[in-house]
């Protein structure tokens, strides 16, 4: 699973969110879905931010390899803290997936509707010192749940789970990498069949800041 993250800041109040993601499964044998997502961001503060976006999905149906389109408006509450050398990012997200209904491995008339939620939290621990800073390798920890709402679902109301170790590598404030394990584990439709399955995950984090800083303060003259 590769994935790019970019966050960008305009001023105080206003940036934008961005990522892009690339899936195969069976050991690289075939692409399993693609995932576009953009979105405006509104600071509340440096540590709490307010996104609404929209993304686009696409996932390879097997055998035949058609990809099956999706549209997903969604809203975002993201918010941050640190204790010590722990430091926390959560957000909780709700998405409106128009999903393209299907017949076996083709693609059929009209789209399916329903609501998902998602809560994630994710845990990172710098392995040496106290705060996390430029070429010094972390910890990571994250967990990210789905729950799945609206009319159309009748047997998984758990969508799937996803837990993730792994480190990460910051090699300046604005770009970092992330790697490691991810077990995802999934309800299907019918809510009596689960898949387990086992990920390597690549991310990269673009971190990107225009406000106008503060010009350097002045020394103080010597005093005679």
């Amino acid at each position: 699973w590769l994935g790019y993250f970019n966050q960008t800041r305009f001023n105080t109040r206003w940036g934008m969110w961005a990522d892009a993601h690339l899936r195969r499964t069976d050991f690289l044998d075939r692409w399993s879905q693609h995932v576009v997502r953009a979105g405006l961001t509104y600071y509340l503060a440096d540590n709490v931010r307010l996104t609404a976006g929209y993304a686009c999905a696409g996932s390879y149906l097997s055998p035949s390899g058609i990809i099956r389109p999706e549209h997903r408006p969604w809203q975002q509450v993201w918010w941050s803290g640190r204790t010590k050398r722990l430091n926390l990012v959560q957000w909780i997200r709700a998405e409106e997936r128009f999903n393209r209904r299907v017949r076996g491995d083709q693609l059929a008339d009209g789209y399916g509707f329903n609501w998902r939620l998602r809560y994630n939290f994710l845990l990172q621990i710098p392995l040496k010192g106290e705060t996390i800073r430029p070429g010094v390798p972390n910890f990571v920890l994250q967990n990210e749940a789905f729950i799945n709402l609206g009319k159309q679902i009748t047997y998984n109301y758990f969508d799937q789970n996803r837990f993730f170790v792994g480190v990460s590598y910051p090699f300046n404030k604005s770009l970092t990498v992330q790697a490691g394990y991810m077990n995802l584990f999934q309800q299907q439709a019918s809510g009596s069949t689960f898949v387990n399955n086992h990920v390597a995950r690549l991310f990269l984090f673009h971190t990107l800041d225009f406000r106008r800083q503060p010009p350097a303060a002045t020394p103080p003259l010597p005093q005679s």
